[in-house]
């Protein structure tokens, strides 16, 4: 069944909205659970050594994973212009259920040797084949099932799945601190969390087959270069703006998610189990923000959302980062967490629908995908590698003005671009 923009109820908008939003929220809960559950695993895949030495062993690994993110929107925002946004949102999740699978049950590198890492490397490429055409088709999908004034609103809801499953993956991780040992955690424990991955996406790939088709792809069905690379290259001016709205805005959400969590263990010194809590109660509230400054975005614009994060962002990093790295109390640590959170969300909450804004039909989940990727990739992917091996070499806080750095050149081209929800590509196709 095709959604009809102009004649689609509410009631059916939000369900197509849900059901995609399941999905993203299980494919990042599995992309996640990697970055929440490594202090534990490290020691499992990897020769003994340091803490330090071990993170930075699985930060490369989940940057290789990155690698592979690239490919992923390629092929499967390809797909996705070529054969649907429904197909291709089942194909993405059930790449995400083999490498979780591939995690779960991989002997560790005391019984296997070097296959162990081997085998991690292979599961995180599929699951960034997977991740890197989710964040593309999910994107795409959102806005054009979106009632066209609430397109912000909407859109936002890829944001709240994306960091709730990472709060579901922190939730796992609480839940187990409570019941098993750290070294029962460290032995076994932490797979179970691979496991419940895997079983949620194969409910997801279930869902999904369920879900509405876009009348936007509809329309496009016929059209002969529907995700071609050719038809890509029609729009340069597009693609360099999905990478300049990307650099800012991915480097400083992986450094106030995924890594502030190893920071506060590695280098603030709270207790690993302290850090779960800070990191969920931080989350919980980043959740809540991405609707309302969605909603915020189709009252006022996108620009003034970008505006907002760049400065505050390009200002603001280097002495919430040092503060924090000074910081040892729970409540205080939390702050400083969710400044940074509050920060980012100008760029979180609206970045799908600008980015969906900016690419007709044709080549809109390629468009997205491809540039977005690649940014994410080789600036977001590497952002925890960067920091940990400024810490190994004694200049931890030559990272803070690296990622102040990458926000300040985001705030240049929001300086610049045009307003893209006044003149949404998404409206004349």
């Amino acid at each position: 069944m095709t959604v009809v923009q102009g004649k689609s109820t509410e009631r059916r908008v939000v369900a197509n909205v849900l059901r995609g939003s399941v999905g993203n929220l299980i494919e990042w809960y599995d992309w996640y659970a990697y970055t929440a559950f490594s202090i534990y695993f490290a020691a499992a895949f990897f020769p003994k050594g340091d803490q330090t030495a071990q993170l930075l062993n699985t930060a490369a690994v989940f940057a290789v994973g990155f690698l592979m993110r690239p490919l992923g929107g390629w092929l499967l925002g390809r797909y996705a212009d070529r054969h649907g946004r429904r197909a291709a949102l089942t194909l993405s999740v059930t790449l995400m259920a083999l490498g979780s699978l591939i995690i779960a049950l991989t002997p560790s590198y005391a019984t296997i040797g070097v296959a162990a890492p081997v085998l991690l490397v292979l599961a995180r490429l599929l699951q960034g084949l997977s991740v890197g055409g989710e964040y593309a088709t999910s994107a795409t999908y959102l806005s054009e099932v979106a009632s066209p004034a609430r397109r912000g609103f909407y859109s936002s809801f890829q944001y709240v799945t994306l960091t709730a499953g990472q709060l579901v993956a922190l939730g796992v991780q609480i839940v187990l601190q409570q019941f098993l040992a750290k070294s029962e955690m460290m032995e076994w424990g932490w797979r179970i969390a691979f496991v419940i991955g895997a079983t949620g996406a194969i409910v997801v790939m279930w869902l999904r087959r369920g879900m509405d088709e876009s009348e936007n792809f509809e329309k496009q069905k016929e059209n002969p270069e529907k995700g071609t690379f050719k038809a890509l290259l029609k729009h340069p001016k597009e693609c360099l703006l999905v990478v300049g709205l990307t650099l800012g805005g991915t480097v400083a959400f992986y450094t106030y998610t995924t890594y502030l969590q190893k920071f506060m263990v590695n280098t603030s010194k709270i207790d690993a189990a302290t850090v779960s809590w800070i990191n969920f109660a931080a989350l919980l509230v980043f959740v809540v923000l991405q609707p309302i400054a969605g909603a915020l975005s189709d009252r006022i614009g996108r620009r003034p959302l970008l505006l907002g994060f760049g400065v505050l962002g390009t200002l603001a990093t280097v002495p919430l980062l040092s503060t924090l790295a000074r910081t040892s109390e729970a409540f205080p640590a939390f702050l400083l967490m969710l400044g940074g959170l509050v920060i980012v969300t100008g760029y979180t909450s609206i970045n799908a629908i600008v980015k969906a804004e900016l690419f007709p039909t044709n080549i809109r989940a390629l468009g997205v995908g491809l540039p977005y990727a690649l940014t994410v990739a080789i600036f977001g992917g590497t952002a925890e590698y960067v920091a940990l091996w400024f810490k190994q070499a004694g200049m931890e806080s030559v990272f803070f003005y690296y990622v102040a750095g990458c926000v300040l050149i985001s705030l240049l081209v929001y300086g610049f671009m045009r307003e893209t929800s006044k003149d949404s590509v998404l409206d004349k196709d």
